[in-house]
């Protein structure tokens, strides 16, 4: 039934260490004021390491076509999400079209 590892061990710790290396970035960037820049930063990191584990550890790299059209129509879906949740925060504070 088990047809074994699709990808050598090593890979899968190097993409353990890229997540790792993500979740210092995603601990470092909150400590640092980018005014409006930190949820765009913030996303922008958590959809590439989204995406590492969709594609390493869900095998989706080695899929089929079928696979990766829905992984990736799922993936556009949630840059949507991720797109109208910054225009909902980028907009709170405007009263008649002023920034107050």
């Amino acid at each position: 039934m088990s047809a074994g590892h699709v990808a050598p061990k090593s890979l899968y710790y190097l993409i353990f260490g890229a997540l790792m290396v993500g979740t210092a970035l995603t601990v470092g960037a909150a400590y640092v004021d980018m005014g409006a820049l930190n949820s765009v930063v913030m996303l922008a990191i958590a959809c590439t390491k989204a995406l590492l584990v969709v594609l390493f550890f869900m095998h989706v790299r080695w899929s089929s076509r079928l696979t990766w059209v829905v992984a990736a129509s799922g993936f556009v879906w949630l840059l949507i999400m991720f797109g109208f949740t910054l225009a909902d925060y980028m907009t709170r504070g405007w009263i008649r079209g002023t920034l107050r």
